[in-house]
């Protein structure tokens, strides 16, 4: 892992990504960019540099003008935090969508990680930098890590790995297989059994056991947890066992408020008091 984006709007959330952030940036050796993008209603992203081209009467312009000085002087504040002492640290501040800033950043410097704070179920829909962000996610090749609440720990010693044991889960697999090996973690494999979906421990170990393997995961545990339903099932199973992280493989087809693509993803990270990590995987045809 070399690169590490955080958008951030500056309020709480925001600050416990980068705190989580700017750990993972320590123990990898990563760098870290913050992103914070000042939406218009038109205009594609540019950067925040030099003369800036700002359509609009003379009020709309001076507004813009006051919340690009207004966001320099948050963003000096918050890389000058001694919280990121010894980490790599740059800025960005663009003006425009979400959208455009956040694929732009990841495109231009090849971001191996995004870290996003939320606020909980009730602002789900927003996020921290605006509506438009779902799209860069769910389209993204990075994964997310979504953070709720700080960690009661900085290092992800307990991964349990959400898994419904699909083909398709070979890149995400070497995602955690990474996150594994920079923490010395267990990897805690779930399958979550439900009334409509039920199959037996037996059967199901089995199956783990040889995807397991399949995949060339080492120091890992198999579980069969029953539940109501799956979002359910993986948070209780997570708070079980008092794991530090939530590890998901999504396909990119509805949810999270359209950001994080999948229903099952979206509840669990709504529900989750722990970090979530998510990866949209192309499923095959």
């Amino acid at each position: 892992m070399k690169k590490i984006l955080v958008p951030t709007d500056f309020s709480k959330p925001a600050q416990i990504a980068a705190t989580v952030a700017a750990d993972i940036a320590r123990k990898s050796g990563a760098e870290l960019t913050f992103l914070h993008v000042i939406e218009e209603a038109t205009g594609n992203s540019l950067n925040v540099e030099g003369q800036v081209n700002v359509e609009g009467d003379w009020e709309e312009r001076l507004f813009t003008l006051k919340l690009i000085e207004k966001a320099k002087k948050q963003m000096s504040k918050l890389v000058e935090d001694p919280k990121l002492e010894g980490v790599r640290v740059k800025q960005a501040l663009r003006i425009g969508s979400p959208y455009h800033g956040m694929n732009a950043i990841i495109t231009e410097k090849k971001v191996d990680l995004v870290v996003m704070g939320t606020a909980g179920r009730s602002d789900l829909e927003q996020m921290i930098i605006g509506s438009n962000t779902e799209k860069v996610v769910r389209l993204s090749n990075c994964p997310v890590l979504t953070v709720h609440e700080k960690p009661a720990s900085k290092n992800f010693k307990d991964i349990v790995y959400a898994t419904a044991m699909e083909k398709d889960e070979e890149v995400f697999s070497r995602i955690v297989r990474t996150t594994q090996k920079l923490y010395n973690s267990t990897v805690h494999l779930v399958r979550i059994n439900t009334p409509g979906n039920f199959q037996r421990d037996a059967v199901v170990k089995k199956t783990m056991e040889d995807f397991a393997k399949k995949l060339q995961l080492t120091n890992y545990t198999i579980n069969v947890f029953n539940d109501v339903s799956e979002e359910e099932g993986i948070v209780y199973f997570a708070d079980s066992i008092n794991a530090d992280l939530i590890a998901m493989a999504t396909h990119g087809r509805t949810g999270f408020a359209h950001v994080l693509a999948g229903s099952i993803a979206e509840e669990v990270v709504s529900h989750s008091r722990r970090p979530v990590l998510t990866f949209v995987t192309k499923r095959r045809k």
